[in-house]
């Protein structure tokens, strides 16, 4: 099993087989439009790996300004696109501490599985790396525009179950004034050897056993979907 770093510089490829899988029952964007309706609105999306989100966001929005830090990743991404949806995206390679777009250009800045990283590989400095980060999406936002982040609250639960490791990160996004709330975003795949496959390359050994044990082929997932008003 790869490192996460390892993946997104090495495993494109793969990963987009993996995420491709994921949320079949199209909740996402019901769940996003509830909190903001994105038809016609410009998006900045931080840490867009191969574009799961960037590719339905970019149908409705007027433009996607999506950024990641893996070149490897957004190359991917950038294939995935079709001619409509690439022409309101444009892709930067970024660190999302230092966003390269200007003052008040997004109705909404929208990260999705990626924001978190800053808490984990911030290591004892986790704190002043997020709030740098919320810094950063606050100084692209118009006023009225919203913050929206997306994380795993525990892949193999049918419940909410977020990984220990990223509670003080939950915490803390709660004492800024996000709110939160949790949908399904299962995974459907071909068979269950796929599934086992990709659980394994991605999320590790225990739960690949746990998709054998179970002969799932639909493996279960909550995500959190946590936003904050400007």
């Amino acid at each position: 099993m790869p490192t996460e770093k390892e993946v997104y510089d090495s495993h494109a490829d793969r990963y987009e087989l993996l995420v491709f899988r994921e949320d079949y029952q199209k909740n996402l964007p019901k769940h996003i439009s509830q909190i903001r309706n994105f038809h016609d609105i410009d998006i900045v999306e931080l840490g867009a790996g191969t574009g799961r989100l960037t590719r339905f966001l970019a149908r409705d929005a007027r433009h996607v300004y999506a950024s990641d830090l893996s070149y490897p990743m957004l190359r991917q991404g950038t294939q995935m696109l079709n001619a409509q949806e690439a022409q309101r995206c444009v892709l930067s390679v970024a660190d999302m501490r230092r966003i390269p777009f200007p003052d008040n250009c997004a109705d909404m800045v929208i990260a999705g599985w990626s924001f978190c990283y800053l808490a984990v590989w911030g290591q004892e400095h986790w704190q002043q790396e997020v709030e740098a980060g919320l810094q950063e999406a606050l100084r692209v936002l118009r006023p009225g525009g919203v913050i929206v982040l997306l994380e795993n609250f525990g892949t193999g639960f049918e419940e909410p179950a977020p990984p220990p490791h990223l509670n003080d990160y939950f915490d803390y996004l709660k004492s800024q004034g996000f709110q939160s709330d949790w949908l399904r975003t299962d995974y459907q795949f071909e068979s269950m050897q796929e599934a086992a496959d990709l659980s394994d390359f991605f999320f590790g050994g225990e739960l690949a056993e746990k998709v054998k044990t179970n002969q799932w082929t639909i493996l279960p997932e909550c995500t959190g979907i946590l936003w904050l008003e400007k």
